[in-house]
């Protein structure tokens, strides 16, 4: 380097000798990206050696320079596994951090690395290679929960809860399959996922700045040796396209949805007005003042941090919204927001597997009791006199009318005597008990995708089958 090695502009800066003097202090420290960036090393050498390797066979370095090259990055790649490559802010972002250090280790051949290419469609191509890496990281950790969910259910397939509609009790319900309906929307999370991944595995490297090279570089050898599809067949797009940041912030976000709707139902759940769970010392914590406390930390964390990640989709759409092709600067604010988006998912997802594993302990007798005490077999008598001949709305209003009575007189419906029943209709009989008792309800709904306990087993088996075979 020149006499002004520590200075980001001029005779020792990256960029051309255009510039004669270096920046401020302040506006280099708000320009430097190396802080958070340098998350993005590993993916850096990686497609630095894909490209070192490319440029060798392409013949515009020689094969010996190719492999010094490659060489060099390796040994970048040592030194920060050993803690000792350590890029301050003079470097301004990974790219021109690993670039300096390679001009040290080679001399002027570290200055050959950069044919053919930008940090336009290098940082795109960085970003891609990590976010791939962290989806595919994802989906253990979203089947890890999916299992913890399965467990339960299997063990619950015959205990009852009481099913809810605009939080109002409405119909008693298989434990399990209430807990197979979270099984079901991680398993779009899944899928949307691995549908994500593939708008994520399109290469960019080589559309240089934003216009292409005149190099005779050979693109689709690099994206394949980084693991890449297929490659941008727009040089401008491919260096301005922060689509799948976005795309994937918003997984993300339907992913957090769905762990704070069983949050807040954990929360509820745990309550004392409710009582249907028991939560475990090592997942719960107590109130420094109210020593009876046994808070639900865990979900309510989960809960919250859902509006971070809500928070970084809104920004990258903020973002890009207005941006003139090609590059941009703005583009330097997607990194945060996307490493702390798959950050909080992966935290959270474990958290809620931790919690469910060995946090919660449902209380059966308790769930037992909650559906015995309600009007939400009401639905079921009705059901009754449409086997009977009578027409639904007319068993509808007959039985509206006669919760309405019972509640005026503090009864139950199954308290009734047989004479009250045909009173307000003759073709009740004996069996009318039987049917409206709660387990008899559950059981009754045999249509497919109900709770009824023959298709919530065909559902169990269906996801033993994906969960716990593979």
């Amino acid at each position: 380097m020149g006499a002004n090695e520590g200075v980001t502009g001029g005779q020792g800066a990256s960029w051309s000798n255009r510039f004669e003097q270096g920046l401020h202090p302040a506006i280099e420290r708000f320009n430097a990206s190396i802080g958070f960036d340098i998350a993005l090393l590993q993916q850096d050498l990686d497609g630095s050696v894909a490209h070192a390797r490319m440029l060798g066979r392409c013949g515009l370095i020689s094969e010996q320079e190719s492999i010094d090259l490659i060489s060099g990055l390796e040994a970048v790649r040592q030194e920060a596994a050993a803690g000792s490559f350590r890029p301050g802010l003079e470097c301004e972002d990974v790219h021109f951090a690993v670039e300096r250090r390679l001009i040290e280790l080679l001399g002027p051949l570290g200055k050959k690395l950069h044919t053919g290419r930008s940090r336009n469609d290098q940082v795109g191509t960085d970003l891609r290679l990590w976010l791939r890496q962290r989806i595919d990281g994802l989906e253990p950790r979203l089947q890890r929960l999916q299992r913890a969910l399965f467990q339960l259910a299997d063990h619950h397939l015959h205990t009852l809860i009481p099913g809810y509609t605009h939080l109002q009790r409405a119909q008693p319900l298989s434990l399990a399959h209430h807990l197979l309906a979270y099984v079901e929307m991680l398993e779009r999370d899944r899928l949307r996922l691995l549908d994500v991944r593939k708008r994520v595995n399109i290469c960019p490297l080589g559309a240089a700045a934003l216009a292409g090279t005149p190099l005779p570089i050979d693109r689709r050898q690099t994206a394949a040796e980084l693991g890449f599809e297929t490659i941008y067949a727009n040089s401008l797009d491919a260096v301005s396209d922060r689509d799948f940041a976005v795309e994937f912030s918003a997984a993300a976000a339907l992913v957090m949805v769905h762990l704070s709707r069983l949050s807040e139902e954990v929360i509820i759940w745990a309550s004392e007005e409710f009582g249907f769970v028991r939560l475990s010392d090592r997942c719960a914590t107590g109130s420094s003042l109210m020593p009876q406390k046994k808070n639900p930390d865990v979900p309510e964390l989960v809960r919250g941090k859902c509006g971070r990640v809500f928070g970084h989709l809104q920004g990258l759409l903020t973002m890009i919204k207005g941006l003139p092709l090609a590059y941009n600067k703005d583009f330097q604010e997607d990194k945060e927001a996307l490493f702390d988006a798959v950050r909080t998912t992966e935290d959270c997802l474990e958290a809620m597997a931790i919690l469910l594993e060995e946090g919660i302990d449902f209380r059966v007798e308790r769930l037992e009791q909650a559906v015995a005490s309600d009007f939400s077999n009401a639905t079921d008598v009705a059901d009754y006199l449409v086997n009977r001949g009578v027409p639904f709305r007319e068993a509808y209003q007959l039985v509206g009318g006669l919760v309405k009575t019972c509640l005026q007189e503090g009864v139950l419906l199954a308290e009734l005597p047989l004479e009250r029943w045909q009173m307000l209709h003759p073709a009740f009989e004996q069996s009318i008990y039987a049917a409206i008792a709660p387990r008899q309800v559950v059981a009754a709904r045999i249509s497919e995708g109900g709770t009824g306990f023959t298709q919530v087993q065909l559902q169990l088996n269906h996801w033993r089958n994906l969960l716990m075979c593979s």
